[in-house]
């Protein structure tokens, strides 16, 4: 029996580089593969991610790396146990270890959404909302950096308007008691109730609060929700998920309770962060989707975390 011969296919990443030069970083965006998360009662759950991966190529001679290698070994590595930074250490090594002495260098940045059940202001109802999510770890003689990114939705009560709104109420109010003495208590409350008793309302709006911190590695687990809890506390006011009526009205008192600008809401986020001992270093940015004007008011703030 005649057995063909072997065909060796040509593989012409092991020709010479036109021009030699060392590179940054190569690699692929926007791979597919699942990725186990933390979950909610010290459970994990596995999400659909989208993953960049990328490593330095040291040899200027090279021309290439291997990128199947990259993939094939990337498809499966964090669907096995929960991410945390003891994981991304060893995928990204073995990163490192695929390319055969071409690279010393590694970078892993992981996007997906985040599924948190949030309860109700006073009912027994409870909601999930999904909050953008992204990892950007990179691996360098030995040293794991490890960038967190995320976002919070929130809303925002101008304390401008609210103070023009409280005028002309208190304005109306001495319009329509001007000759009424003495006054009860029932009466004032009767007339606060009806609809001659709001004569303005201030402006409010849905908003967002986008962070960017740098991490400290040294720590087991890599808690979303801490984060998403730590900032949403600070705001006071995240949007909702399940609301009914006794819900929508504690809503509106915590929009009263917590009137701020932009710039309030940089530096609540800013404080809670700067006293965060796993956080390094992080930069927020806020953006109030203005329902007065047709532009946003924005406002970024950086600083280190707890030493």
């Amino acid at each position: 029996m005649n057995v063909p011969p072997v065909r060796q296919l040509p593989d012409v990443a092991f020709d010479a580089a036109t021009a030699a030069r060392p590179l940054d970083w190569v690699g692929m965006q926007r791979i597919a593969l699942p990725l186990r998360i933390p979950g909610p009662g010290g459970d994990s759950v596995l999400v659909s991610a989208w993953a960049d991966v990328f490593v330095d190529l040291r040899d200027a001679d090279a021309r290439g790396i291997h990128m199947s290698r990259l993939y094939l070994r990337l498809q499966d590595a964090l669907s096995s146990e929960a991410i945390t930074p003891a994981g991304l250490r060893r995928v990204l090594q073995d990163c490192i270890d695929s390319q055969g002495g071409l690279s010393s260098a590694a970078r892993l940045v992981l996007r997906y959404e985040q599924l948190l059940k949030r309860k109700a202001l006073s009912s027994e109802h409870a909601g999930w909302k999904t909050y953008p999510v992204e990892i950007d770890a990179t691996l360098r003689d030995g040293h794991l950096a490890l960038t967190l990114a995320f976002s919070v939705e929130y809303s925002s009560t101008c304390p401008a308007s609210a103070a023009l709104s409280r005028q002309l109420n208190a304005e109306r109010f001495a319009e329509d008691f001007a000759t009424a003495h003495p006054l009860s208590t029932g009466v004032v409350r009767d007339w606060l109730a009806s609809e001659r008793g709001l004569a303005a309302t201030p402006h409010a709006q849905r908003s967002r609060a986008d962070m960017r911190l740098t991490l400290r590695p040294a720590f087991d687990r890599l808690s979303i929700e801490h984060f998403v809890d730590t900032v949403e506390s600070a705001l006071g006011t995240p949007v909702q998920t399940a609301v009914k009526r006794e819900d929508e009205q504690a809503f509106a008192r915590l929009n009263a309770e917590n009137l701020m600008f932009c710039e309030d809401a940089a530096r609540r986020v800013a404080a809670v962060l700067a006293r965060d001992a796993h956080v390094e270093r992080f930069d927020v940015a806020v953006a109030h989707f203005e329902s007065l004007h047709a532009h946003d008011a924005v406002a970024r703030v950086s600083g280190q975390g707890s030493p």
